[in-house]
Parts: structure tokens; C-alpha cells; sequence
């Protein structure tokens, strides 16, 4: 199937592409990857007037620091992460954790982060990052720069708060400080399909018990989520490695978070592969999981005396 007809546009500025933007009349696509964008253009699941290509916008194809927050840019592709090196800290595992779930090596080439934010899959990966550490999304419009954080910028399954004549400029995170353990795994049918669930944890321990912890979920409700409550029901547990080094025990905080997660935080849809019951199952296994990932990410950069303290 081929696309129907559209207007093609390639600006050199964000102030020309958001121009641009606002004289289409809410019928523009931004492309930057284009590996979601193409594909549903081909299907004819969107009709865009005009495609903005922003591949010579000057400058978004920039990760910085400020020692604060890591602000990665439009144009920075999934292939960037790979190496955990190439963001400071925890950060840069749990980017490389995510980044190896994310389609294949070709597309992870082209593909950008912020597309994926702009794009807004309830069962992207990094969604479901972004949700769990509150990233912000940059936004430039006509009416000049705002930024909203992604509890506020998920609506549903492919609506978020960018107004049809914004340009998602680039995502901020903040970095992760060296007492936080960081974890992420996945769940689907098959290597080709979309996650059926998905799970980022950032956990933060000290003198042995969870000061902070952020979960976020993906492909477990209409658009990504934080568990807050099983975030809230970790706070101050005692957190120590099960006794066989791998399989957690019933009454273990992680395994009771999970159960909270999928039993309180998540609203599963149900898919042709996996109904309600099995979503939720799913939720609470990854979630323990994740979370005992994230405490053998901190153990492995911390020694301790007792030696099995997160």
C-alpha cells in the first residue's frame, strides 16, 4: 500500500519548523526517525497535508549535562544508548538496560528517542523510562518554550499535551545519583512483536532499607504509568538478596510490590495474546524482577559488610 499524496518540508531552524507546524492546520507530521511515522503512513493509518523533516534542524542531535539533568535532543538515536558509558552514572545502564528492547539494530539506527515520546505508544520503552523518573518534555510553539513532565504529557494511546504546532524539542531526565540501583525487563510473545508488558525501576537504598523508589510501567493501561503504590508500600523496607541468590520468596518486598502494582496501580487492556488475568500476573512477576535487577545493580557497585544488603 502506498501513502497518500503530502507536501514535504525541510527547514533548518526550530523557529522555521514550528512555522511550518502552525501554518498546517493541525495536518503536519514531524519526521525525524520515521520508523513509526513511515510504516502507518504506508498502511494509511495517518494522512498527513505536510511532513516536516527535521534532520537538518541545526543542533538536536545533541545529548548535554548540566551535572543536574541529562537533556537529549530530537535527533539522538537509540543506537546512542547502547553503551552505558555514554550517559553518566545509573542512568547510562538503565538507558542500555532499556535501549537492547527497543525493535532491531537497523531500526535502533535511525529511530530517535524523543520520537518515541512524540509517538506515544502505550508499550514504548522509553515511555515507560521517562514516566518512571518524571522526565521532561521540551516543547517549542508559536507561543514560545514550555516544558511538561510526563505525568502530564501521556493522554492515551498516541495523544499526549504537544499541540499540533509544537516541535518535542528534546526529553530531560535527571541523573541518577550512585546509591540508586537501576533495572528493566520485558515481556512479549516474540522478539518481532511490541512489549506486552514492560518495566523500568530506578531504586534507591540506603543503610540497607529503600529511601526512593520509581517504577514505571508500559503497555500495563492506555498510556505509560507509574506504580505509585507499590513505590509508596517499598519505602523504608528492608531490602536483602533472597536466599538461593535468584527466586524471591512470597512475603519478599518485591514480591509484594508487584502484586500491588498489578493489583492497584495497573489498568491492563486486554490483547488478542494476553487477556486481563495474564497481563496482571505478568505485571507483578516483572516488577519483583526488575526491582531485584535493580538491587543487584547497586550491590554490584557497592560493598557492604554483610555482604547481601542491597
Amino acid at each position: 500500500m502506498k501513502p497518500a499524496s503530502f507536501d514535504y518540508a525541510v527547514p533548518r531552524t526550530v523557529p522555521e519548523a514550528v512555522e511550518l507546524l502552525a501554518s498546517a492546520d493541525g495536518t503536519a507530521q514531524v519526521l525525524a526517525g520515521g520508523q513509526s511515522l513511515i510504516l502507518d503512513m504506508r498502511l494509511q493509518r495517518v494522512h498527513p497535508g505536510l511532513v516536516v523533516d527535521i534532520n537538518r534542524v541545526a543542533g538536536l542531535g545533541r545529548i548535554d549535562t548540566d551535572g543536574r539533568t541529562l537533556r537529549v535532543g530530537a535527533l539522538v538515536r537509540h543506537r546512542a544508548f547502547e553503551a552505558a558509558q555514554s550517559v553518566p552514572g545509573p542512568l547510562g545502564a538503565l538507558f542500555a538496560r532499556a535501549v537492547v528492547h527497543i525493535a532491531h539494530p537497523p531500526i535502533r539506527t535511525r529511530g530517535t528517542m524523543a520520537g518515541s515520546f512524540a509517538w506515544a505508544h502505550p508499550a514504548s520503552e522509553w515511555c515507560a523510562v521517562g514516566t518512571a523518573l518524571d522526565a521532561g518534555i521540551e516543547l517549542h510553539g508559536p507561543l514560545g518554550t514550555r516544558s511538561v513532565a510526563a505525568r502530564d504529557y501521556f493522554r492515551g494511546p498516541h495523544l499526549t499535551a504537544r499541540r499540533p504546532d509544537e516541535l518535542l524539542t528534546a526529553v530531560t531526565f535527571p541523573l541518577l545519583g550512585e546509591d540508586t540501583g537501576v533495572g528493566f525487563t520485558e515481556h512479549r510473545r516474540t522478539h518481532f512483536c511490541f512489549a506486552q508488558v514492560a518495566v523500568a525501576a530506578a531504586l534507591t537504598v540506603r543503610d540497607g532499607v529503600v529511601a526512593e523508589a520509581r517504577i514505571g510501567l508500559a503497555n500495563c493501561a492506555d498510556r505509560p504509568l507509574r506504580a505509585r503504590a507499590a513505590e509508596q508500600a517499598l519505602i523504608g523496607a528492608e531490602v536483602r538478596a533472597p536466599a538461593d541468590g535468584h527466586r524471591l520468596p512470597d512475603g519478599h518486598p518485591f514480591t509484594r510490590a508487584g502484586r500491588i502494582a498489578a493489583e492497584q496501580d495497573a489498568a491492563p487492556v486486554p490483547e488478542p495474546y494476553a487477556d486481563v488475568e495474564y497481563k496482571r500476573h505478568a505485571i507483578a512477576v516483572l516488577v519483583a524482577r526488575t526491582l531485584h535487577q535493580a538491587a543487584r545493580d547497586l550491590r554490584s557497585r557497592r560493598t557492604e559488610p554483610d555482604g547481601d544488603r542491597a
